[in-house]
């Protein structure tokens, strides 16, 4: 891909990096709980301290809004980050001024150093010129690995770009590849899979998707939605009913543009909310007033299933049912599993991410199995949705 610069175009060695990451990982008792997104920034920064750069990592961690809250210090990331790096990580209690530049200074090549808190100042947030001409005087290039903030336009994400030589680290690079084949350049013909609670967090990717895929899989509390809009009693299910004229233009425009709408044809039911209730499966024409549709049932997974068999890219964004409590997972699991199977066989080419489909994936077992799962939330529901992202956009133009 020659839109952006990769490491494939740098010689870091000698080079002072500036490399912003994403160290925004969950924290119990001072403690790293889930070091995803520390793995994922490995590859980067090993390759860059091998090459004999000095690597500086640029993060934020919380929302201390350009406060100093001691809690919000990345000082606490260290002790994970240099159990993962596998070698020592010096630390810098401010991101610009005196006290990085020394920090830098004092730096060998093949040395990683982690600055403080960029959130910490408050012109981060505001993309403050000042502040980013500040912190681009404390390297030679700038290096984006944090495809998870490049929705926003911080002086860390997006204004080092415009000032320094700016690269895609491997996994901003990983990342943006397995976007394009999803849906930049994708292999048609083309399914989406998008679930979870509500129509209406999901109206601006619906109507993006409708027109870049060719099968659109609705599943989880949003289905409830659109066969409630097509008549049928939804029983007590989570349904937005005063959004019923919405679902059906969505119908509508997926007609127009050749998309096909796959809904649920039958329904797992009971009565109460919670893990091992008592549950039975039903057509999505027979849910008692009394019921609630909690997973999609099996007709539903084999038609989902052989849609995929004839589909060559796949972008999945949401569960098809309440897949925190058995038995209501099954739908997405058999759903996943497919889908992976189809992967390693080169069939498909299978891409998930946002909030609850890292989860469902694992949980599902198929982590390793599908081509990409993102870690990043909001700046991959803003990229299916089809909305520019600074951070990458500020790459490309450099």
């Amino acid at each position: 891909m020659s839109e952006f610069k990769t490491f494939d175009d740098l010689d870091p060695s000698g080079k002072t990096c500036l490399v912003r990451v994403d160290l925004n990982v969950p924290m119990a008792d001072g403690k790293v709980t889930d070091t995803t997104r520390i793995d994922r920034i490995l590859p980067t920064i090993r390759e860059l301290s091998d090459k004999g750069a000095k690597t500086v990592l640029l993060a934020h961690f919380g929302r201390p809004n350009g406060q100093i809250v001691p809690d919000m210090s990345l000082k606490q990331v260290v002790p994970a980050l240099t159990h993962a790096v596998g070698k020592p990580i010096a630390f810098a209690a401010d991101c610009v001024g005196t006290t990085a530049e020394q920090a830098i200074a004092g730096l060998m090549p093949g040395d990683i150093i982690l600055l403080e808190n960029t959130r910490f100042h408050p012109g981060e947030e505001k993309n403050d010129p000042e502040l980013a001409r500040d912190m681009a005087k404390l390297g030679d290039v700038y290096v984006n690995d944090a495809f998870s903030a490049a929705h926003r336009a911080h002086v860390s994400t997006e204004g080092l770009a415009h000032l320094l030589p700016a690269y895609a680290g491997r996994t901003m690079q990983a990342e943006l590849e397995a976007l394009s084949a999803g849906l930049g350049n994708p292999v048609a013909p083309v399914m989406a899979i998008v679930g979870g609670a509500k129509v209406s967090s999901k109206l601006d990717l619906l109507q993006n998707l409708m027109t870049k895929v060719d099968m659109l899989v609705i599943g989880g509390g949003m289905a409830n939605t659109f066969l409630a809009a097509m008549g049928k009693d939804v029983g007590k299910s989570l349904c937005e009913h005063d959004l019923a004229d919405t679902a059906r233009h969505i119908m509508d425009t997926a007609a127009e543009n050749q998309c096909e709408i796959i809904l649920p044809v039958d329904a797992v039911i009971a009565r109460e909310f919670k893990a091992h209730a008592e549950n039975e499966n039903v057509s999505v024409d027979d849910v008692p007033a009394d019921a609630m549709m909690l997973d999609v049932g099996p007709k539903t997974i084999a038609l989902i299933s052989t849609k995929l068999d004839q589909t060559k890219t796949l972008v999945w964004n949401g569960p098809l049912g309440a897949f925190e409590m058995e038995p209501f997972d099954s739908a997405t699991v058999a759903t996943a599993q497919h889908a992976g199977k189809l992967t390693e066989a080169g069939k498909l080419i299978s891409v998930a991410g946002g909030g609850d489909t890292v989860s469902a994936m694992n949980h599902a077992g198929v982590g390793n199995q599908l081509s990409y799962i993102s870690t990043a939330g909001g700046a991959f529901l803003e990229w299916m949705e089809g909305k520019p992202l600074p951070g990458v956009d500020a790459l490309k133009a450099a």
